[in-house]
């Protein structure tokens, strides 16, 4: 049998990106006189949601962002929510606006997400950034949706080949599962998307090189179905009753782990695996929506180059304005 898998570390990656994103705000800062800004709305009292934009919140202090709160009543009707997102919209200070997800039964998502401009689109979620995240080459998308683009930089900064690679997605959702599968396809990867519809996910599983399992059911994945030296990459954060934890629960992901690292090569933990570097990716995406407002180069996603190159790349142009 194999050595046991490696774990992807997204907490110390994640760790990494803040570090890094943080430098690039004092640059913008100090070369263009501009501070990245994110405003976050959130509808009722969900208290996962209400947590979600409170790691957020402190994510983007932490790296210098300015931050703008909207908290509103579940009560508030779909006018009024569209109401404050244009005003997020004409706020110069705000480069991207993120809406939180679910929102009320009786508000249409899709309206809502359509009345964010494309320029402020942290999310990605645009049908113009999903069109262009899509399409071989043309225009990049001004933003890639978190969690898939979280995935990307963990498989990059680990130098996980995806060249030829036989890639499994689970899971077909606008969030992570339908971006992911055209990410891994403009890497190279050969990908098939499984979903609750598909017979027999075990038999697609069991060729995967790659596997990213976003179908949020606990430990859905089985260990033995992943193939000797497979990439696992766990989506999924689902908490399951345990009466030996303090809260009376333990969060687990979609696959299962304890039996999958022992044939994985490279596995994601859950929690501080994916979760963290979605945050991350949050932050990327709304450094990089300043840049674009400024009329500057992104910072690139994926590593036709490496990270060296690009890194080069920006201090290269650091140079230049020097000289």
């Amino acid at each position: 049998t194999m050595a046991e898998a490696k774990l992807i570390d997204g907490k110390a990656t994640a760790k990494t990106i803040r570090g890094e994103i943080k430098a690039a705000v004092e640059q913008l800062k100090e070369e263009h006189k501009i501070v990245p800004g994110l405003a976050t709305v959130l509808v009722g009292s969900r208290r996962d949601s209400a947590t979600y934009v409170r790691f957020k919140k402190k994510a983007a202090a932490e790296v210098g962002f300015h931050s703008v709160d909207v908290k509103l009543e579940d009560t508030v009707t779909e006018e009024d929510l569209i109401n404050e997102v244009k005003k997020l919209a004409e706020d110069p200070t705000v480069h991207g606006i993120l809406v939180q997800l679910p929102l009320p039964a009786h508000i249409n998502e899709h309206k809502v997400l359509a009345s964010i401009p494309v320029e402020k689109d942290v999310d990605g979620f645009h049908p113009l950034n999903i069109g262009n995240l899509c399409l071989k080459g043309g225009d990049p998308p001004l933003a890639i949706p978190c969690t898939p683009a979280g995935c990307v930089e963990l498989l990059q900064r680990e130098k996980i080949d995806t060249k030829g690679k036989t890639a499994v997605v689970i899971g077909r959702s606008n969030i992570v599962g339908m971006p992911m599968a055209h990410l891994l396809r403009s890497m190279d990867a050969t990908v098939s998307v499984c979903h609750s519809r598909t017979v027999d996910i075990k038999k697609y599983v069991q060729n995967a090189d790659i596997v990213v399992a976003a179908i949020g059911k606990p430990e859905f994945v089985k260990g033995d179905w992943i193939k000797e030296g497979a990439v696992v990459i766990d989506v999924g954060i689902n908490s399951v009753d345990d009466a030996t934890k303090k809260r009376g629960y333990r969060l687990v992901g979609d696959v299962e782990f304890a039996t999958a690292k022992k044939r994985a090569s490279y596995i994601t933990p859950v929690p501080g695996g994916v979760g963290p570097m979605t945050i991350a990716m949050l932050l990327k995406n709304t450094y990089n929506l300043a840049r674009h407002h400024l009329k500057l180069e992104r910072l690139p996603l994926r590593s036709s180059r490496s990270y060296k190159d690009v890194r080069d790349a920006v201090a290269k142009e650091a140079e230049k304005k020097s000289d």
